[in-house]
């Protein structure tokens, strides 16, 4: 198979697996306990939790393990909403977020009461001064993703946390597709919280982490005393210490592997030349993504003739999986009634690709839409 669907997930790399599988083969003990085994865990657990904090340029207590991206979203939001609502009940987040934000945004409106306003793109991008033009006193929130999922559009973090510095509202950012791809420093951005999953950056599934500059936020998960009182629960010591190997392992060769998978992505766009299609993307993005669509053709059918010619790409995020549903994304830049919603489909890169793996795509595209 040609995985051309890494936005969804990335194959474990074998550093990862074989730290994961060493530390589950020997280090069995329980961080928390205070023998000797417990002791030995807990210098794997805190050696990992300091690895990626020097990644990220934080202190290594401002980091909480999770297992993904979807849980350190919803502790960032759902905990510091809780916890400060005393403070005013006005949320602001973008129409284009995972749902894992999307959700929780909703989750919070329907059950305690919360108002949310949800940036619409215009012209297909989300611009800072929209984000300043929703401000109100009363403001306590702002999220933000990263980069898009589905397009790979890069949103303006900097300049939305530098316009934050003077109001009330934290920012939380959704970095799950960037972690691993770009640089990322949470408090030379201004970002007060920053969620990422392990699987997007050839980690394993079922672990993440939530950086909090800030210490007042309620739990999701209660019982022990675990991650500074944050997350209750046994900490998954084999599968955080195999994420804190492949983030170095992919921070490492980052710019290397940037400049590598841009090369990917020129050489599809050079060979679909003589192809009718369009790219859904507008503005700075992320080379590993690529938003397409074939006009008249309907991006079920295209991928089902892709995976029967053993080629895996999507339509949009996997969280919808098993279902080809329209794009609320592509919704939010074009309208619902645009033909872009049922024409188009996601491939991305990982550093594992080849340009031959790029020339069965095109060779297979050119069989499904002509040219």
């Amino acid at each position: 198979m040609i995985y051309l669907d890494n936005a969804a997930t990335t194959a474990l790399s074998p550093a990862a697996l074989e730290r994961m599988t060493e530390v589950a083969a020997d280090i069995y003990g329980n961080p928390s306990s205070i023998h000797g085994a417990g002791r030995k865990a807990n210098q794997v657990l805190r050696q990992a939790r300091q690895d990626i904090a020097d990644i990220l340029s934080v202190r290594p207590d401002n980091l909480i393990f999770t297992s993904g991206g979807s849980e350190a979203n919803n502790l960032a939001i759902q905990g510091y909403a809780l916890a400060h609502q005393d403070k005013g009940k006005h949320l602001i987040t973008t129409a284009i977020e995972h749902h894992a934000v999307l959700h929780t945004m909703q989750y919070l409106e329907e059950r305690f009461g919360f108002e949310v306003t949800y940036i619409q793109p215009i012209d297909q991008i989300i611009t800072a001064q929209q984000i300043k033009d929703a401000l109100r006193p009363d403001t306590i929130l702002v999220s933000s993703m990263f980069a898009n999922n589905e397009t790979g559009q890069l949103l303006p973090i900097q300049e939305i946390g530098q316009l934050l510095a003077d109001h009330q509202a934290v920012f939380h950012v959704d970095a799950v597709q960037v972690m691993g791809k770009l640089p990322v420093q949470p408090e030379k951005l201004g970002i007060d919280f920053l969620s990422a999953a392990a699987h997007k950056f050839h980690g394993p599934k079922g672990i993440g982490f939530l950086y909090s500059r800030l210490p007042k936020f309620d739990a999701l998960i209660h019982g022990g005393k675990q991650e500074n009182q944050h997350r209750a629960g046994t900490e998954n010591l084999p599968a955080i210490a195999a994420m804190a190997t492949a983030l170095k392992e992919q921070t490492a060769k980052r710019d290397q592997d940037l400049q590598y998978i841009t090369s990917l992505k020129e050489h599809l766009i050079y060979h679909l030349a003589d192809t009718d299609y369009y790219i859904n993307q507008t503005g700075d993005h992320l080379p590993h993504i690529i938003n397409l669509g074939f006009p008249g053709q309907l991006n079920e059918q295209v991928l089902m003739r892709l995976d029967l010619a053993g080629i895996a790409v999507s339509s949009g995020s996997a969280c919808t999986a098993g279902v080809v549903q329209n794009s609320h994304v592509l919704e939010a830049m074009y309208g619902k009634d645009s033909p872009r919603l049922k024409e188009s489909i996601r491939i991305s890169f990982s550093e594992s690709n080849t340009t031959t793996d790029i020339d069965a795509l095109i060779t297979e595209l050119h069989k499904i839409i002509g040219g």
